[in-house]
């Protein structure tokens, strides 16, 4: 399929959670705007560090209009036992252990560990330290870059964006403002 760009319809997936074997984003979409973020996995210290932003700012999310998807590149039985609870995050986390999804969408790894860093990627892992985050268990891709889209409600692709760094992953602020942007 390739990379995904604003005004196509997001296709349609199946995927898991941590604690749910089986739903497809028009089940979890309920015709409601989403934003759907593809970190690394759980392990990652940006990613720790960028889901508990998720977390904290997720009531912007909502206000927005919004529902929010992670997709980590995680095992779903390890991730259930990494979050003890199924409201561990006021978020879903897709599970997509083998990178199928990035694959299909054109999210790739970067070239080497010097082409998926730079100044933002340092800035992010400094504050990810700083605030207590450390690496955990290694899975899927160790180079792959983020990427995050943003659907209407009616399934149409309003924003979209693949990073160029690991730590170019949007904000809350920034996807809230693309959530209030995107109709119903």
């Amino acid at each position: 399929m390739g990379r995904l760009n604003e005004g196509q319809n997001m296709p349609d997936f199946s995927f898991r959670t941590p604690f749910c074997p089986k739903l497809t984003l028009k089940e979890f979409m309920a015709g409601q705007k989403t934003a759907i973020v593809f970190l690394r996995y759980f392990g990652c210290t940006l990613c720790q560090y960028d889901m508990a932003q998720y977390a904290a700012g997720y009531e912007e999310i909502k206000a927005a209009g919004g529902k929010l998807l992670v997709v980590l590149q995680s095992d779903p039985e390890l991730l259930a036992q990494d979050l003890g609870t199924e409201d561990a995050m006021p978020f879903t986390i897709a599970c997509d252990a083998e990178g199928e999804l990035y694959r299909e969408y054109g999210i790739l790894p970067a070239e080497s560990k010097m082409k998926m860093a730079g100044a933002k990627t340092v800035v992010k892992l400094a504050k990810a330290t700083a605030a207590g985050y450390k690496h955990g268990r290694y899975e899927g891709e160790e180079l792959q870059l983020p990427a995050a889209f943003v659907v209407d409600g009616k399934g149409t692709i309003t924003w979209a964006h693949y990073g160029t760094t690991a730590g170019d992953a949007p904000d809350v602020d920034k996807l809230a403002g693309y959530l209030r942007k995107a109709s119903c």
